[in-house]
C-alpha cells in the first residue's frame, strides 16, 4: 500500500482511540468511577453503553472519511504520476527534435564554411587577375599618352599648314564654321516651323469650318420679321369712333397711359400701334384688345385694362424665359434671371428677336461644344445669358455686356459664365474657351442670312464714314471696318507714328465716332503699328 495511505489510516485510528478514551473519561466522571465508588448503576451502564456506541459510530465515520481522503489522495498521486510521465515524454521528444535541429545546423554551418572557402579562393584568383589587368592598363595608358603627344604634334603641323594655305587662324576658321552651321540650322528650323504652322492652320481651318457648318445646318430658325408697329383688327369700323371718343378724349387717355402712339387711318377694320419699346407696345395691344372686346371705352376703363395687361405681359415674360430654358435643357437658374430673360422676348436687335437670338446662339454653342468634347450645358448657359444686360440697358448706364456680367455675378452664376458674358464683345480680354465659343455662336446667329434687317444703304454709309474718320488722321496708312462696324482696324506708318501717338490716334478716333455716328453697342478702335526688318540673301 502507498505510504501516504498508511499514514492517513494510522492518523484516523489514533483520532478514534483518542475520541473513545475521552468519551470513557467523561463517562467515568459522570458516573463517579474515578471517585472510588463501588460500581456504576444500571442507568449509568446504559449511558456508558450509549456513549460507547456513539463513539463507535463516530469512529466508523472518521475511518470512512479517512479512507475516502486516502483514496482521493491516491487518485491525485496517480494523476500526478501520469502528468509527470507525459511531461517526461514531451521533454524526451523535444530533446530529440533539438538534437535533430542541432545536427542540421551543424551540417548547414559546415556547408557555409565550405562555400566561404570556395569564395575566398575565387576572390584571390580574381584579385590576381585584377592586378594583371591594372598592370596592363598602366602600360596601355603610357602608350596612349605617347600616341596622344604624337597626334597633337601632327595636328599642330596640319593646322599650321592649313593656316598658311587658307590665310586664316584657327579661331577665325572655327568662328566661320560655327556661323555657317548656325545660319543653316536657322533656315532649316524656319522652314520646319513654317510647314508646321501651315499644316496646323489648314487643319484648324478645316476643323473649324466643319464644326461651324454642322452647327449652322443643325439649327433651323425663322427669318427676322420684327417691326416697330403692331396691327389690331377691329370687329367693325364703328369701333374706331369709340376708340377716339368724344373730342378725342379716349385716344388721348390711351396714349398718355400706355406711352404708345395709336394711329387710326383709312385702313378698314384695323388700327396701328407704334412704339420703339416692344414691351410697351405689346402691353398697349393687349389693353386695346380688352377694351374692344368689352366695348366700354373711357379713361378709367383704359387705366384698369392697362394694369391687367401689364400683369399679363409680366407673366408672359416669366413663361417665355422658362420655355427658353426648358428648350435648352437648363434646369436651375435664379428667378430674377428667368424674368429678365423673358423680357427679351419683346426686344429686337436690327429686327432680330433677342430671346430667339439667345436660344439660337445657345443651340449653336451646344453643338460646337459637343463636337469639341466640352461641357455643352455650361456653354449653353454662357450663351443664353450673354445678352441678358439688354433687358436693363435703358435703366442702367454702360455696355450691355458689362451690365449682364454684373447681373449674372449678383445672382450667383459661375465665374466662367460671368467672364463669357463680359468678354463676348471684347470689352474684357478673352481668357477661356467658353468665352471664345460664345463669341463665335453670337456672330453666327447674328450674321446668318435673314437674321437681321438693316438698310443696306445706311449700313454701307456707316462703314464708309467709320473708315473716313480714321483715315483723316496723319500717319494712317490703311483702315478696315470689321465685324459689321463693331471694330475699326487702323494701320499706321511706323516711321511717322510712334507708340504714344498711336494711343492718341485711337482715343481721338473713338471720341469722333461717338460724336458723329449712331450705332448699336460699342465700336472698338485698334491701332496697329508694325515694325519690319528686311534683309536680302545674295
Amino acid at each position: 500500500m502507498d505510504p501516504v495511505v498508511v499514514v492517513i489510516l494510522a492518523g484516523a485510528v489514533a483520532v478514534l482511540a483518542v475520541v473513545m478514551t475521552a468519551a470513557l473519561i467523561v463517562l467515568l466522571r459522570r458516573t463517579g468511577g474515578l471517585s472510588g465508588k463501588s460500581g456504576p448503576s444500571p442507568e449509568q451502564e446504559a449511558e456508558i453503553q450509549a456513549v460507547l456506541e456513539a463513539a463507535g459510530h463516530e469512529a466508523a465515520e472518521i475511518r470512512a472519511k479517512a479512507q475516502n481522503d486516502a483514496e482521493e489522495v491516491l487518485r491525485r498521486a496517480e494523476a500526478a504520476v501520469e502528468a509527470a510521465t507525459g511531461l517526461r515524454k514531451e521533454a524526451e521528444a523535444e530533446n530529440r527534435v533539438l538534437k535533430h535541429e542541432l545536427k542540421e545546423f551543424r551540417s548547414d554551418l559546415e556547408r557555409r564554411e565550405s562555400r566561404l572557402a570556395e569564395r575566398e579562393q575565387r576572390l584571390d584568383e580574381e584579385a590576381g587577375r585584377q592586378a594583371d589587368r591594372a598592370r596592363k592598363l598602366a602600360e596601355t595608358e603610357i602608350q596612349l599618352a605617347d600616341r596622344r603627344e604624337d597626334l597633337e604634334r601632327v595636328a599642330q603641323e596640319r593646322r599650321a599648314i592649313l593656316e598658311r594655305v587658307a590665310g586664316l587662324t584657327g579661331e577665325q576658321a572655327r568662328a566661320e564654321l560655327v556661323r555657317e552651321i548656325e545660319n543653316q540650322a536657322k533656315r532649316e528650323a524656319a522652314l520646319i516651323v513654317r510647314e508646321i504652322e501651315t499644316d496646323a492652320r489648314k487643319e484648324g481651318e478645316k476643323r473649324a469650318t466643319k464644326i461651324v457648318t454642322l452647327a449652322v445646318q443643325r439649327v433651323a430658325t425663322e427669318q427676322t420679321a420684327e417691326s416697330v408697329v403692331s396691327v389690331l383688327h377691329l370687329p367693325g369700323d364703328e369701333m374706331k369712333g369709340r376708340i377716339i371718343g368724344r373730342e378725342g378724349r379716349n385716344i388721348r387717355a390711351f396714349e398718355s397711359t400706355t406711352g404708345v402712339n395709336l394711329i387710326i387711318d383709312d385702313t378698314p377694320e384695323a388700327v396701328l400701334l407704334s412704339c420703339f419699346d416692344p414691351v410697351r407696345r405689346e402691353t398697349a395691344r393687349l389693353t386695346l384688345e380688352k377694351l374692344v372686346l368689352d366695348g366700354r371705352i373711357h379713361p378709367q376703363r383704359i387705366e384698369e385694362a392697362h394694369e391687367r395687361s401689364k400683369a399679363e405681359v409680366q407673366e408672359l415674360c416669366v413663361r417665355a424665359g422658362e420655355d427658353a430654358l426648358m428648350e435648352l435643357g437648363i434646369t436651375e437658374m435664379h428667378p430674377e434671371l428667368i424674368t429678365l430673360l423673358g423680357q427679351l422676348r419683346y426686344r429686337t436687335s436690327y429686327g432680330q428677336n433677342v430671346l430667339g437670338h439667345l436660344v439660337e446662339s445657345a443651340h449653336i454653342a451646344g453643338i460646337m461644344a459637343a463636337e469639341l468634347r466640352l461641357d455643352s450645358t455650361l456653354l449653353k448657359r454662357c450663351t443664353v445669358l450673354h445678352d441678358i444686360g439688354k433687358a436693363l440697358t435703358h435703366e442702367v448706364e454702360g455696355s450691355h455686356a458689362l451690365i449682364g456680367a454684373e447681373i449674372a455675378r449678383r445672382y450667383g452664376e459661375h465665374e466662367d459664365v460671368v467672364h463669357a458674358i463680359e468678354a463676348h464683345h471684347n470689352e474684357v480680354e478673352v481668357k477661356t474657351v467658353e468665352a471664345v465659343l460664345t463669341q463665335a455662336a453670337d456672330a453666327i446667329s447674328g450674321g446668318r442670312p435673314g437674321a437681321r434687317r438693316e438698310s443696306l444703304e445706311a449700313y454701307v454709309k456707316r462703314l464708309e464714314r467709320l473708315e473716313e474718320i480714321a483715315t483723316s488722321y496723319d500717319g494712317v496708312d490703311k483702315v478696315f471696318a470689321m465685324q459689321a462696324g463693331r471694330e475699326i482696324r487702323v494701320m499706321v506708318k511706323p516711321d511717322s507714328v510712334d507708340d504714344i501717338q498711336a494711343q492718341v490716334i485711337a482715343r481721338d478716333v473713338a471720341k469722333q465716332v461717338e460724336e458723329e455716328l449712331t450705332y448699336p453697342g460699342q465700336v472698338r478702335i485698334t491701332v496697329v503699328r508694325e515694325s519690319r526688318a528686311t534683309e536680302f540673301a545674295r
